[in-house]
């Protein structure tokens, strides 16, 4: 395989696996790692960090300045931010990092503003693409280097102009990888971001002894802020509410840091700490979200989950902390890419469903309920249901209802299909209404 000097290549432990897109069951995958530049390293890093920003800051400036006069962006973008730049007294430290570096930065700026007007123009579908903005020195930092700019060991990641990094690793790559993307977020953590392709659908895990075989199981899942997740099994898993659990300390720091003179070494030292409290929050929330999608896949063939609209649900001040804290989005695009990844099917249900409403033993519409009603009796068939497992086990069999399974648009991602309104569900009497 092109880019390895040794056959034994290692995962680490911390990978995360994000599916980007399939065809004729061949998938690109990104794997994260978590890399120990050694300390004459963290210069040459900081450079290469620092180059590629401000690549894209010059092209950036130069493409704003063409909107702004309404002239055709510059065809030799390349030559003047990078070639010519090198060549003149400001920016001859360009020439200190490697060219891939530069090249990558320029590519990445020009694919953001291609998808920005594609976008606009109604060309690229789904939700509306920004406008590409300026870097900050002090916010989270990306280099990208291409295939010929690195080269991958058993424990070590061969940098351009760098040299060899530490790495963590734990678990054989699948294929060769085509680029790696050297991170360094705000709590001043490096991680190296692989893309490789795999070529055919991965296994899942084994299934426990105990918890039989998975081909024909379902499972509906009802999200939540009490219990996170509600399965139609009867299952309640607890929120662990990270965010709210560290917000004493994040609150504490957020004052010291705001009692700390500006551009000084002690606010540079309370930024950091502030920055690892987040990161051990969304550390601990992304590792409970993975193992609990892990086993959901892992144990069922066909999930259901709701199309909740997150985006307007925290909107409401009084839930904002505490939907934000659940994770309910990160929970749901977990969920496709690993169903889509061990070759599961995922019912996304559309945001309008009554499942709450409706009588998961005999259909019939019960009517709506106030959030504080937690059990009602159905009275068509006396049946009493538990509010949250009765919407789970509605959710899963929403596609027999009449619903619709997971569509994609023209960008690859999931999208919930409109479902005409049945009879039944559009009349409720005045009795069942005021009941509740």
């Amino acid at each position: 395989m092109n880019g390895f000097k040794d056959p034994l290549i290692f995962f680490s432990s911390l990978m995360v696996v994000y599916v980007l897109y399939h065809a004729d069951q061949v998938m690109k995958a990104r794997y994260n790692y978590r890399i120990y530049p050694k300390y004459h390293q963290l210069q040459p890093l900081a450079k290469a960090m620092g180059c590629g920003r401000v690549v894209w800051n010059d092209a950036l400036w130069l493409y704003k300045k063409a909107e702004i006069e309404k002239t055709d962006r510059p065809k030799n973008i390349s030559s003047v931010v990078i070639t010519q730049a090198k060549k003149t007294e400001a920016r001859k430290w360009l020439s200190e990092v490697s060219s891939v570096v530069l090249q990558q930065s320029l590519r990445d700026l020009q694919t953001a503003w291609n998808n920005y007007f594609d976008s606009k123009k109604g060309k690229r579908k789904g939700k509306e693409v920004g406008k590409p903005k300026f870097k900050k020195k002090s916010s989270r930092q990306a280099i990208r280097f291409a295939l010929n700019a690195f080269t991958v060991h058993s424990e070590s990641v061969k940098l351009a102009k760098i040299g060899h990094v530490k790495m963590v690793v734990s678990r054989p790559l699948p294929s060769s990888p085509s680029s790696v993307t050297i991170i360094k977020d705000c709590a001043g953590r490096y991680f190296a971001s692989f893309v490789v392709e795999v070529s055919q659908l991965i296994p899942p895990p084994s299934v426990p002894p105990n918890r039989g075989d998975a081909e024909g199981r379902g499972v509906g899942i009802d999200l939540g802020l009490t219990h996170f997740c509600i399965l139609s099994t009867g299952e309640k898993v607890e929120n662990p509410r990270l965010h709210k659990k560290m917000l004493k300390r994040i609150k504490k720091a957020n004052r010291k840091l705001a009692k700390a003179k500006k551009d000084s070494k002690r606010r540079e030292r309370r930024k950091r700490k502030l920055a690892k409290l987040h990161a051990k929050v969304k550390d601990q929330r992304t590792d409970f979200l993975h193992k609990l999608t892990t086993r959901l896949v892992r144990e069922n063939q066909t999930l259901a989950v709701e199309d909740l609209n997150v985006a307007g649900l925290i909107k409401n001040r009084k839930l904002s902390r505490a939907i934000s804290d659940a994770g309910w989005a990160k929970f749901k695009a977990l969920l496709e890419a690993k169903c889509d990844k061990y070759g599961k099917d995922l019912i996304i249900v559309d945001r309008y469903y009554p499942s709450t409403q409706i009588c998961s033993f005999c259909g019939k519409l019960g009517g709506k309920k106030e959030l504080d009603v937690r059990e009602w009796t159905c009275l068509y068939c006396n049946t009493v249901h538990d509010r949250d497992i009765c919407a789970a086990t509605n959710l899963l069999k929403y596609k027999d209802a009449g619903g619709q399974s997971e569509s994609q648009n023209g960008r690859g991602a999931s999208v919930s299909l409109p479902v005409a309104a049945v009879c039944d569900e559009t009349s409720t009497n005045y009795e069942q209404f005021s009941l509740f």
